[in-house]
């Protein structure tokens, strides 16, 4: 199968499979170029474990900023142990994150929006956008009630890539926040200890901090920025970013 064969019914059509059958039929169709992306939210930990009832190896790969915090570290080993899987890891680029560094400085995303997603589209979109060079189908753990910006995301749709096009599914998008937690309880499924600190969104350590009650899901990312809007992305899922524009 290839992905310029998709037409809009077989998109509704996979819209309307449960996650788990659209999760196996990605990787029954495309095999080694089809992938779970995940940051090692819980929602890429369920992904992976409905993806490992069908198969005993399958790509999972995840943007290593070279800033995660080290219970993120931890969760991806647990995921590796756990399901006998190797995580594929994408880094940025050393030249790209020397000359950042040196032009504005380790912490310049304190300084404004725009210096904030330069530094996620080095550390960030541009490594996964060299992950999407080896994959026709993307799968990615977006929910609807993440933040406003996401209310929309569709459950099965495409997207261009560095002029390409990709199959990008998000399995759970309708899920919510407490059906997530029940299926993690109910498998015994390993996850980020952050989760279990007042964490709801985990990026780079700096940037990503435990929400206050009552604050929305993405109020820990960047919270120096709260108040400006309801973005807060980093550009990996934003529409229009495939030529890199800073999630």
């Amino acid at each position: 199968m290839r992905v310029e064969d998709i037409k809009e019914d077989a998109l509704e059509n996979l819209r309307s499979m449960p996650a788990g059958a659209l999760i196996k039929w990605a990787f029954e169709n495309f095999k080694e170029r089809a992938a779970v992306g995940t940051s090692f939210q819980l929602t890429g930990t369920v992904i992976i474990d409905m993806a490992s009832r069908h198969f005993k190896k399958f790509r999972v790969f995840t943007i290593d900023t070279l800033r995660l915090h080290p219970e993120t570290y931890d969760a991806i080993r647990g995921v590796e142990k756990k399901y006998g899987i190797t995580v594929e890891r994408f880094t940025p680029e050393e030249d790209r994150l020397r000359d950042m560094v040196e032009r504005f400085g380790e912490y310049l995303f304190f300084t404004d929006r725009a210096k904030q997603e330069y530094c996620c589209l080095v550390r960030k979109v541009e490594p996964n956008l060299r992950a999407l060079k080896t994959l026709d189908v993307w799968i990615t753990g977006l929910r609807r009630d993440q933040s406003g910006f996401r209310k929309t995301v569709p459950r099965a749709e495409i997207v261009e890539k560095d002029g390409r096009r990709i199959l990008k599914l998000s399995p759970l998008a309708d899920w919510d926040m407490e059906r997530v937690w029940r299926y993690i309880r109910e498998n015994d499924l390993p996850y980020n200890a952050l989760f279990d600190r007042g964490y709801d969104s985990i990026g780079c350590i700096i940037c990503s901090t435990p929400l206050v009650k009552g604050e929305p899901p993405r109020a820990g990312r960047w919270r120096w920025f709260n108040g400006e809007d309801d973005k807060k992305e980093c550009g990996i899922h934003v529409k229009g970013s495939g030529s890199g524009n800073g999630g």
